[in-house]
């Protein structure tokens, strides 16, 4: 990576132009910070559309090519898991920070070697992980950290809806696994981001809509000494107070409650009593307002990425800690399978 002064752009290539990758580059730019200097596809035509689109000027279909003629500052990942393994490979083999879409890869097995591979290089890997940036989930933590309610003993965090995600995913139901790999990535690292790290895990897949290969509704249990946390996943599941992409949390401690529930109410409930404040996700002109809150949530994830590549910090997401959320994703599958407790 070249050396940068504070008031250089950030020179980004991204693999990639599926649905997730306009948002991906509109967070970036969002930031003014950076500078998408080109992009890949293996459909150049998809390529031509969103480079038109954003003013990207080189357009490649073969992604060495792109790096070794572009020269970027980073590449930023954003295809199916299935590749991730090979383009983070090329990245780091040319000596380019590479950020990657979660999760991961498709295998524990792949994962760790995409980490030990840039580690013993050398070079800076960090997982665009970014659910734990949604504003009120990070209201949450910081109430949490702050000991206002004390020590906590159980956690609970729901995401179940009916949303038709396989509407503009389609390649969603084709996939062995699911929901764990999907959405269980993202829940279960805003796991960690409130508790820390666990003891054990325990989970029952399960696979409801019948048109479908993987599960779409899992229940997983993790612990830690004194604490118990549940994770609910679900895309089957109809009720009232859905409000995709909406994560519910509860946090039950020895001096009172944290609630995160429908439309970003946040709740602190102490011996004082309960007071509550909204904190909506913040508004962008570019987002699906489908997708709102999980939108708005990548410019802040960017915005820590880009200061660690800057040297300013640590991701909180850099590959080295994302492993461990994948490390859970995939004991989830095991215990699944086994129908048992599995120790970590």
């Amino acid at each position: 990576m070249r050396q940068m002064a504070s008031s250089d752009k950030l020179r980004i290539a991204v693999a990639g132009a599926g649905f997730w990758a306009a948002y991906q580059i509109a967070g970036w730019l969002e930031l003014g910070e950076v500078e998408v200097c080109a992009i890949y596809n293996r459909t150049r035509a998809k390529a031509e559309s969103l480079a038109s689109r954003f003013g990207i000027r080189a357009v490649y279909d073969d992604p060495q090519k792109m790096l070794l003629e572009a020269r970027p500052d980073v590449l930023d990942i954003i295809t199916s898991p299935d590749t991730h393994e090979e383009l983070v490979g090329l990245a780091v083999a040319c000596g380019v920070p590479v950020i990657c879409q979660k999760p991961m890869s498709t295998s524990l097995e792949s994962a760790e070697r995409m980490v030990e591979g840039a580690r013993a290089a050398g070079v800076p890997f960090i997982v665009h992980e970014n659910w734990r940036w949604q504003r009120p989930i990070r209201q949450l933590q910081q109430l949490l950290a702050s000991g206002m309610v004390g020590k906590p003993f159980r956690g609970r965090l729901e995401f179940n809806c009916s949303f038709p995600v396989f509407d503009n995913q389609p390649f969603l139901r084709e996939l062995d696994r699911f929901i764990i790999t999907d959405v269980g990535s993202h829940v279960l690292d805003v796991a960690r981001f409130l508790f820390g790290e666990f003891d054990s895990i325990y989970c029952r897949a399960q696979r409801i809509h019948g048109d479908i290969k993987g599960e779409d509704v899992a229940t997983i249990v993790l612990a830690r000494g004194d604490l118990t946390c549940t994770c609910e996943l679900s895309y089957a599941s109809r009720l009232e107070h859905e409000r995709f992409p909406e994560t519910y949390i509860r946090v039950e401690a020895d001096a009172g409650a944290l609630e995160l529930g429908p439309d970003y109410w946040v709740r602190a409930t102490t011996e004082e009593g309960t007071h509550s404040k909204r904190y909506p996700p913040r508004r962008y002109s570019w987002v699906d307002p489908a997708y709102e809150l999980v939108h708005s949530s990548i410019v802040d994830c960017h915005r820590d990425i880009l200061a660690a590549l800057r040297g300013e910090r640590r991701a909180e997401t850099d590959a080295e800690d994302n492993i461990k959320t994948v490390r859970l994703v995939f004991a989830a599958y095991e215990s699944a399978q086994r129908e048992e407790v599995i120790r970590l």
